[in-house]
């Protein structure tokens, strides 16, 4: 088992394909105003050159960790194999094309360690709100602004947890509970079975990330991001076909609003 070091963040990018973005993600995390991390990225087999731009990276940073499977599996599983491997307390996800501006892991940290002296002491999930950007990371001032408080049946209606926005403190929430299920929309689902066995996420409505989003992306599909989530409700969380629809109503008019 890997030791935990106190106050060290792990941040976990799953890479495949992505040298066009890699030197530039790298520079987001190495500009946070917060220095104590280490960078784990988690090559899925990829077969253009981000491995060569991440071992430069890496022999100039000692914080910046190359992870190589060995068959290709998925975002799901180059997550958790990066969650198995990090030495922080806490863990932050980050997709390899998304952008973080400076604060984003202090203005989390320093958040989510009030949180547990003043309000919930068991609390280890928090997230925070993002702006979406276009395919050259220019921000397009459609925010998402996230609630103080979500609980299970909450986020059953209310996608807005994005994966690039969490931090989890793994002394409160169990690696098992933080690895993802090898499904689609695995990071909604692995954020659901958190909140159903440890009560609540909590949120900081505060843009300090960027979703870059371009027409080629899963989640640019409306007709396959619809299935993914149904498919969430009836197989995953098992919910009865009345029961996802009344979901779904909630879940689809929220998801248009954020795109407004």
């Amino acid at each position: 088992m890997v030791e935990k070091k106190d106050g060290l963040i792990s941040i976990i990018v799953p890479v495949y394909n992505a040298q066009r973005f890699l030197a530039e993600t790298i520079g987001y995390v190495q500009r946070q105003t917060y220095d104590r991390w280490e960078l784990l990225l988690v090559d899925d087999c990829s077969a253009d050159s981000g491995r060569e731009i991440i071992r430069r990276k890496a022999q100039e940073d000692a914080r910046i960790r190359l992870i190589v499977q060995d068959e290709n599996g998925g975002a799901a599983r180059a997550r958790n194999r990066g969650v198995l491997e990090a030495c922080g307390q806490y863990i932050c996800f980050l997709d390899a094309d998304d952008i973080w501006l400076p604060d984003k892991l202090q203005v989390e940290l320093e958040f989510i360690r009030q949180l547990q002296r003043t309000v919930d002491s068991g609390a280890g999930f928090v997230f925070m709100g993002y702006e979406f950007a276009d395919a050259a990371g220019v921000g397009l001032g459609r925010v998402v602004h996230v609630p103080e408080r979500i609980t299970y049946r909450q986020a059953l209606k209310n996608t807005t947890i994005f994966t690039s926005t969490v931090m989890i403190d793994r002394k409160k929430i169990p690696d098992e509970d933080i690895c993802m299920p090898c499904v689609a929309s695995e990071d909604t689902a692995a954020w659901w079975n958190i909140l159903k066995k440890y009560g609540a996420g909590y949120g900081i409505d505060q843009n300090l990330v960027k979703y870059r989003r371009s027409t080629d992306t899963l989640s640019s599909n409306k007709l396959t991001a619809v299935r993914r989530i149904w498919n969430l409700y009836r197989r995953q969380e098992q919910l009865s076909v009345a029961g996802s629809v009344y979901c779904m109503c909630f879940w689809a008019v929220r998801a248009v609003l954020r795109r407004l």
